[in-house]
């Protein structure tokens, strides 16, 4: 696993638990973390469980005791780590969002699909698939419970940076991070109402917006990041977007509302989705994320209303495997379901999703969002078909 931070952390716990509670076609071997201090590296294999560290990724990618990379740093570093593992015949699992940019994302596509001819896997970590009550949303939308699908809302929604005196940080800086709420927690509600509803977006329209423009850096941090002399008074620009909101178009011919924002004054986690299609609804909401919401429309008028299922039962994608019934699952579970599909899709030889090719179709969208801000026009999004 190359980064050991908020994600490496989620990952590893993801890692250690999931041959325990699953039956595992192939135990995982927690071999080796990187992290760019060797100290720091050091103490995080301690403490998260792996048998080794080192502060040279791309000697770690060519280990022979290593076939599965793990990328859980940002979104400049995605692309060579990601290649560069790939070529050396190791299954990779790649962070959200793929790249910070279009090209990268082309080029790790690319190498994905070589690796693919050899056997080699390629995913990208868009977690939130792995929610039972979404995945069970994902059922029966394919089952026509819904019937055709027509709206769809989406709205991801933080408060972190509302105070502007929060420090500067690598997800503030586009170098780092490529974006701002779009790429970071935008690219998440993308990936999931195409998941859900089984349709790409096809066209958008879109704004981005910074409401504040510099910050201080963090204590001990000076304008390059590094270290040595920072101070409370010194400030920094934010490169990235604070808030996006866009309008799509899905190929279905379904429209779509989406949000992205680190603004919303009270909202800490908020992934909230509804699908309205001809004969039904569903809504979720990530800050209840045990229940799905599901209104049938063949239902008599007299009686019908949105239905609360909480999605705890064993016949529930994924909840099996758990607590008895009734017993609710957390935000770190879904990293755990990932591990679970990643591995079993490995030692099946099959593909895993969501593919690179996946995370490249979301990146277009990303470009074509701040495109359309720029410009002020519709964009559409580019397909390889």
């Amino acid at each position: 696993m190359v980064g050991h931070a908020f994600m490496g952390n989620a990952h590893s716990q993801a890692w250690r638990t999931a041959p325990r509670f699953f039956d595992l076609p192939l135990r995982p071997v927690m071999s080796l973390v990187v992290g760019h201090d060797a100290g720091r590296a050091a103490a995080a294999a301690e403490r998260l469980g792996w048998a080794d560290s080192s502060a040279d990724w791309r000697a770690a990618v060519v280990r022979d005791d290593v076939d599965l990379v793990d990328i859980c740093t940002p979104g400049s570093t995605h692309a060579e780590i990601a290649i560069a593992a790939l070529e050396a015949g190791k299954h990779v699992l790649c962070e959200k969002p793929l790249a910070n940019t279009v090209a990268e994302a082309e080029a790790m596509a690319a190498a994905a699909e070589q690796a693919r001819a050899h056997g080699v896997r390629a995913m990208v970590g868009f977690t939130y698939r792995r929610v039972p009550a979404i995945a069970l949303a994902r059922r029966l939308v394919a089952e026509g419970r819904v019937g055709e699908v027509r709206h769809v809302r989406a709205q991801y929604l933080q408060d972190w940076i509302v105070d502007p005196e929060a420090p500067l940080s690598w997800r503030l800086d586009r170098a780092q991070a490529g974006s701002g709420a779009l790429g970071d927690i935008g690219a998440h509600v993308i990936d999931l109402t195409q998941h859900i509803v089984g349709d790409r977006i096809r066209e958008v329209s879109g704004r981005l917006e910074t409401f504040v423009k510099e910050r201080p850096y963090p204590a001990g941090e000076t304008a390059g990041g590094l270290g040595g002399g920072g101070s409370a008074t010194e400030r920094g620009p934010v490169t990235v977007d604070d808030a996006a909101a866009f309008l799509a178009s899905f190929a279905g011919g379904a429209m779509g509302v989406f949000e992205a924002t680190r603004f919303a004054t009270g909202r800490k986690n908020a992934i909230r989705i509804e699908v309205n299609g001809s004969r039904g609804s569903l809504a979720f909401d990530f800050e209840d994320m045990n229940v799905l919401e599901f209104y049938d429309g063949t239902e008599d008028a007299g009686t019908a209303g949105f239905r609360r299922i909480l999605v705890t039962e064993p016949t529930h994608p994924y909840v099996g495997s758990w607590w008895p019934a009734g017993h609710g699952l957390g935000y770190e579970h879904g990293f755990t379901h990932q591990v679970v599909d990643l591995v079993s899709a490995i030692a099946a030889g099959t593909d895993p999703a969501p593919s690179f090719a996946d995370g490249l179709q979301v990146q277009r969208v990303l470009a074509a969002v701040e495109t359309s801000s720029d410009t002020r026009t519709w964009q559409e999004i580019p397909t390889d078909d």
